[in-house]
């Protein structure tokens, strides 16, 4: 993975950006927007949908990039299935390395444990990213 992504996604995850957060972010001139776009864009994804520990944060941040680098804004432009195939590979391939795509799950028991899981996340959608991109 480039190093750029990931100096970008650890340093938002330093200033204190959430899951999403930090995954859109650091993708935000990649889809053509400011990074405080991409922030406000993304905010209510974190803390898995709302601070309610449901869908991680992380991949909500992911595909939110699917769909900004794939969608043409318009029915008629038919980009639908492609978004849905894109962003099916990142939760998919996500589901597969870390057994869920829930919160609260993927997070455990340990609050102690939470701050290195949560990045842990990040860094792999990023990385799915990534990945891609290259094949974009």
């Amino acid at each position: 993975m480039e190093s750029k992504y990931i100096e970008r996604a650890l340093a938002m995850r330093a200033k204190g950006y959430n899951c999403a957060q930090s995954v859109a972010c650091t993708f935000s001139d990649v889809v053509g927007k400011s990074e405080e776009e991409m922030f406000a864009l993304s905010e209510a994804f974190g803390g898995g949908m709302g601070g309610r520990k449901s869908t991680c944060g992380a991949v909500s941040g992911a595909v939110l990039v699917v769909s900004m680098l794939t969608s043409k804004g318009t029915l008629d432009a038919g980009t639908k299935e492609t978004s849905y195939e894109r962003a099916s590979k990142i939760v998919d391939e996500f589901l597969a390395k870390n057994k869920s795509l829930v919160c609260d799950e993927l997070r455990g028991n340990d609050p102690d444990k939470t701050p290195q899981l949560c990045q842990q996340y990040v860094l792999d959608t990023v990385g799915m990213l990534q990945e891609l991109l290259q094949k974009m």
